[in-house]
């Protein structure tokens, strides 16, 4: 009988391992090409992976809730067709046991010390010592700390931000970076404990739960959108800044053209890709906007990666990035913007389309809200809102003078980094996107 090795697909940019959120095929069950194994979770996205070849599954090598790193096998198919008693089947090496292993520097020590069996620098997550309390290192943590010649225990005595305290790559590199600034690793974990002390604080308070109400435990997405969010309140200086836009030509092309769209190409034509359309066209005027911060470093983004907001059904929330959006045409935009929020509704997205967004778009008025101050999505440093577009009495300048007159208008925020963008570079860029849709040519073709 032949087994087919099934392995952890590369899951996108900075995604080096995944959760077993759910097994979908059981041991002695056929499976077809394309059948969906098992469900998989990243801080990025959920996805499934599907079988390469159609045999019997025989063997999993990882139970729900693992963590498996990208690469490592995790099931045993017997593409022979033979259902037969699953065989022994020996477990994967994880990507981490095939790293290298660096001892600790030899130090003078006494003949008891010597006698004594030397610690490895690092542990491989599948032996025995996790069972015991030996700390998680990921194979990316752990060949940063070999590069910079950092032993096993400077690893263990610092505060990681991960899942159970894990310690992440940015944990790492900011300690690299308190290092070189002279800062000693107690003083970092005192302030890591102390912020987080200030996070968790409001949430351990002891209440009191009448018996009709229910507690309910945020899911898995919930609890990294909450982590986010307070953040990215930590890390940016958050400034919005407003301005009505009148949306009068924008309708009236959306009006004109919505319903050839639909028989056309069976898809909806809504203003999201009008929005997103005006946002790249105001970052080429004011292309300061396009940036993120790294320490003390301005990284100016050359690609226009607009991230979308969209409200699943479950009310939580995802970003796909709408990538190079200002090389996109309008129609262009419109197949963008529809193919992305139809398949995060069903979470068919792939980790590689929520990553790399450099300015993002919420669309408060799809909900009836006129107007909001959202949370820049990091590292971003500019976040575009636009409200509910209202009917109402606004005073329109003409040749012959000032007129009383029903337009649709509509509010228009733009939330920025006070870091590195100050009011009058966030006011002219907003001015620029409501230049863009008041002067929209409502006589083009889609």
């Amino acid at each position: 009988m032949a087994n087919y090795e099934v392995v952890v697909p590369k899951l996108g940019e900075s995604v080096i391992e995944a959760t077993i959120t759910k097994w979908l095929k059981n041991e002695g069950e056929m499976v077809h090409e394309d059948d969906p194994i098992v469900e998989i979770a990243t801080d990025k996205v959920d996805s499934e992976i599907p079988s390469l070849v159609s045999g019997i599954l025989i063997k999993k090598l990882f139970v729900e809730g693992d963590l498996v790193p990208v690469g490592t096998v995790f099931a045993i198919i017997d593409t022979g067709g033979s259902a037969g008693v699953a065989q022994e089947v020996k477990p994967a090496v994880s990507v981490q046991a095939t790293l290298p292993v660096r001892e600790e520097p030899v130090m003078a020590q006494s003949q008891e010390n010597k006698a004594a069996p030397a610690e490895p620098a690092f542990h491989d997550h599948t032996s025995s010592d996790t069972a015991s309390g030996t700390r998680f290192y990921s194979p990316l943590v752990r060949s940063i700390a070999l590069q910079e010649n950092i032993s096993f225990t400077e690893l263990d005595g610092l505060t990681g931000t991960g899942k159970d305290d894990r310690l992440t790559k940015q944990d790492l590199l900011n300690y690299l970076k308190d290092r070189q600034a002279g800062i000693k690793p107690i003083e970092q974990q005192v302030q890591v404990v102390a912020a987080a002390a200030r996070v968790v604080a409001p949430q351990t308070v002891q209440q009191v739960i009448p018996g009709d109400d229910r507690i309910i435990e945020m899911d898995r997405i919930r609890q990294l959108i909450a982590s986010h969010m307070v953040k990215s309140v930590q890390t940016s200086a958050h400034v919005t800044s407003f301005q009505e836009v009148d949306m009068t030509r924008v309708v009236q092309w959306r009006e004109k053209n919505k319903e050839t769209f639909l028989k056309r190409e069976n898809e909806k034509l809504t203003f999201t890709p009008v929005f997103i359309d005006a946002i790249a066209r105001a970052v080429r005027d004011f292309p300061l906007v396009n940036v993120s911060v790294d320490g003390t470093k301005v990284i100016l983004h050359k690609n226009v990666n607009i991230g979308m907001a969209v409200s699943l059904p479950n009310f939580n929330l995802i970003v796909p990035v709408i990538r190079n959006a200002h090389e996109k045409s309008l129609l262009g935009l419109v197949k963008s913007v529809n193919d992305l929020a139809q398949r995060a509704r069903i979470s068919k997205l792939v980790p590689d389309e929520i990553t790399g967004g450099t300015i993002s778009l919420t669309n408060l008025g799809s909900f009836g809200t006129l107007m909001g101050t959202p949370i820049i999505n990091q590292p971003q440093t500019a976040i575009v809102a636009v409200g509910a577009i209202k009917k109402r009495v606004v005073v329109v300048e003409t040749p012959d003078g000032d007129i009383m007159a029903i337009r649709p208008i509509m509010m228009m925020s733009v939330t920025y980094d006070h870091r590195v963008i100050d009011g009058a570079l966030g006011g002219q860029f907003l001015n620029s996107m409501v230049q863009h849709l008041e002067n929209f040519d409502n006589n083009q073709p889609i």
